[in-house]
């Protein structure tokens, strides 16, 4: 029998462990609502964290692009896909995240994968947070660097690895925001350790960029590392698909580092380039984020995430509290409710959308067994009303596990 024919078996542990995933067709709605599968559903499940997605000034932006520069880059950017768009925009993004170049991707996991292996290699030691995303985890296994693994946000264990290290080239890797947890890393203490153990600091701000910081400028500004405190050891990554509401990423720091990327980084160097009508999208939207509309959005998501906290804190409601759920500490717009096992996080997701909501259930291994939970994503679009809604279903559904359970 042919080995292909394992397959059948490999899905079935998977159905077994409450662990495949499905696709779903989506088309968006008006506020905070998809049409999911043909219905239409309240989502608390978008990394659109500022609602920029569908605003007009994105919308105008990309036709104006389509008539000037068509659909497709064509090539890749060493070739002829570096429109004049694409190089407005790296010049704009560097200003706006304080450090000196910058380097526009066509999508944030191809970034991370090939910028690690660009900076390390074999004979190097790279040190990665135990909760880093996948995209840094493979660029880490990519490089063929030693890999030093330590505890989520457990600098003391860092210092002690980079102390022991006899290599010559040293790199630490780390989410700014982590995306399943919602907190921040202790960016001026990464910072520090780097300093005194001579480190290179790759900093992945895919979920805060847009929305922390002076003008939502992104986690390093918020530490004081960017403008005139920037370091010529740190890297900073971000994405345009999250906050930003359109698509891509980018890598921003010292000249020498990102002309060094701009010459070895390879999703770089051998893709095509993202179309210029993306660029275009990008720059209208990095104007919203800096002007008085990104503040009133920030202001606007800091509210929801207040309201939705106070409804969820110990001691809020009895049947949160009794099925033993627990909001985990997050002051981003990532507000995880860790429920425990898959089959029971299955069933409250499925619950949320028996009452109209998208509520995601993330289960191993994108985060440690037996932690599974509803990663609920705020963002600007949701109204007080929404969370209102969720607070009631997440209530009742609290109450049909304690019933199941009891």
């Amino acid at each position: 029998m042919s080995w292909l024919n394992e397959f059948d078996g490999r899905l079935a542990a998977l159905d077994a462990q409450s662990l495949r995933r499905r696709r779903r067709e989506v088309v968006p709605e008006q506020g905070a609502r998809l049409n999911v599968d043909g219905e239409s559903l309240l989502a608390f499940c978008s990394n659109d964290y500022l609602g920029l997605s569908q605003a007009p000034a994105l919308r105008e932006a990309v036709h104006a692009a389509v008539d000037r520069y068509g659909v497709g880059a064509g090539a890749s950017p060493m070739v002829s896909g570096h429109s004049a768009a694409n190089a407005a925009l790296e010049r704009e993004l560097a200003e706006a995240v304080g450090l000196p170049r910058a380097l526009y991707f066509y999508a944030g996991y191809a970034t991370n994968a090939s910028t690690v292996p660009a900076l390390v290699g074999e004979g190097d030691a790279l040190f990665s947070d135990a909760l880093n995303h996948a995209c840094l985890i493979d660029g880490a296994r990519l490089s063929k660097a030693a890999v030093h693994r330590y505890r989520h946000a457990d600098l003391q264990q860092l210092d002690a690895l980079l102390a022991a290290s006899p290599a010559r080239r040293k790199l630490v890797i780390s989410d700014a925001v982590f995306s399943m947890d919602g907190d921040v890393a202790d960016i001026a203490g990464l910072h520090a350790l780097c300093e005194r153990h001579d480190a290179l600091l790759l900093l992945d701000d895919a979920h805060g960029f847009g929305v922390l910081g002076p003008q939502g400028r992104g986690a390093l500004a918020a530490a004081g590392l960017a403008g005139a405190g920037a370091s010529p050891r740190v890297l900073y990554m971000a994405t345009l698909g999250k906050a930003l509401g359109v698509a891509g990423a980018f890598v921003a720091g010292p000249e020498r580092l990102v002309e060094w990327l701009l010459q070895k980084t390879r999703s770089y160097t051998y893709a095509t380039a993202a179309p210029a009508l993306l660029a275009e999208a990008v720059r209208a939207s990095l104007r919203c984020v800096l002007g008085a509309d990104g503040e009133r959005r920030r202001a606007q998501l800091q509210a929801r995430i207040a309201q939705l906290r106070a409804g969820l804190a110990p001691g809020a409601d009895a049947r949160i509290d009794a099925a033993g759920w627990t909001l985990m500490p997050s002051d981003t717009a990532i507000q995880p409710l860790l429920i425990g096992d898959n089959v029971t996080a299955l069933a409250v997701m499925s619950a949320l959308r028996e009452q109209g909501l998208w509520v995601p259930a993330i289960r191993p291994p994108t985060v440690p067994v037996g932690t599974a939970r509803l990663r609920i994503a705020l963002s600007a679009a949701h109204e007080p009303a929404d969370v209102d809604t969720l607070l009631r279903a997440l209530r009742q559904a609290a109450a049909r596990t304690a019933t199941a359970t009891a």
